[in-house]
């Protein structure tokens, strides 16, 4: 890989993992498109790496309240709102691992074509405006059951099909759940951190086995620029949202799907 392709990659993966847009169908398309060089596994494990440490950070004082109560709820101090929204998390995150672990070989083959990725750019782009023009917006985290928890987590595991992309289907979810974009935003964002913690792990375990050089320049300079771009993108998409809601980001689905399906055609 070229600095071009390095900085380009890395800044699509920072940007696209919490826009409601496709990380995975972004970091496909330019060696689907372009003819660029698959940009391999360390590579992937260096961006993603980037892009957790950029949710972690944005969300550091939310994550430590989370963990502290959840931890702490076995004692006397008992159950609170943190607590509960720690156990939503773990609920909300089940069924994207479970249907990962049993689609993973298709995931890797034909759902990666380009026709599969526009289809999904735009359904699911649609869906997403509808979920935000309908949707009540009234409910807060607070409100969040395990039982929503576990609905928007089946919404996520949806998102394995590249294009659809995890943080539109969740925000998607919720939004028509009737929490507020805010809400919705906010938990999509916790909901990342388990997932591309597990997602991460298995591909370096997978990187470890595979064996052979390992450019570190490379990969630094991937997940410093995954970093960056990630965290800009959660300070300024949150800063936003409410006042440009989601339709930006469905009439962008929609030109990039007919593009798409034009090219596949």
């Amino acid at each position: 890989m070229d600095w071009l392709h390095v900085v380009a990659l890395a800044v699509i993966q920072g940007l696209t993992e919490f826009l409601p847009i496709s990380s995975s169908a972004h970091l496909i398309l330019p060696s689907q498109l372009l003819g660029w060089p698959d940009q391999g596994l360390a590579f992937d494990v260096a961006v993603h790496v980037g892009s957790l440490g950029a949710v972690l950070f944005a969300f550091r004082h939310e994550v430590w309240r989370i963990l502290h109560a959840w931890c702490t709820q076995f004692g006397e101090r008992g159950p609170t709102p943190e607590s509960r929204l720690g156990w939503a998390i773990i609920i909300a995150t089940i069924p994207a691992v479970v249907v990962g672990l049993l689609i993973e070989d298709w995931i890797e083959s034909a759902g990666r074509a380009v026709l599969v990725i526009a289809t999904t750019t735009i359904l699911f782009g649609v869906l997403l405006g509808v979920a935000d023009k309908r949707g009540s917006r009234v409910k807060s985290l607070e409100t969040l059951t395990l039982k929503t928890a576990l609905l928007i987590g089946l919404a996520q595991a949806i998102a394995l099909i590249p294009g659809t992309s995890r943080s539109g289907i969740t925000m998607t979810a919720a939004l028509m759940l009737g929490f507020t974009r805010q809400a919705s935003a906010r938990f999509s964002f916790l909901l990342s951190i388990p997932l591309i913690l597990a997602a991460g792990s298995l591909k370096g375990i997978e990187l470890v086995e595979a064996g052979g050089d390992v450019a570190w320049g490379t990969l630094i300079a991937g997940t410093l620029m995954s970093f960056i771009a990630a965290w800009l993108c959660i300070k300024l998409f949150l800063a936003a949202l409410d006042r440009i809601g989601m339709l930006p980001f469905v009439i962008y689905r929609l030109i990039l799907g007919v593009v798409l399906l034009v090219w596949a055609v």
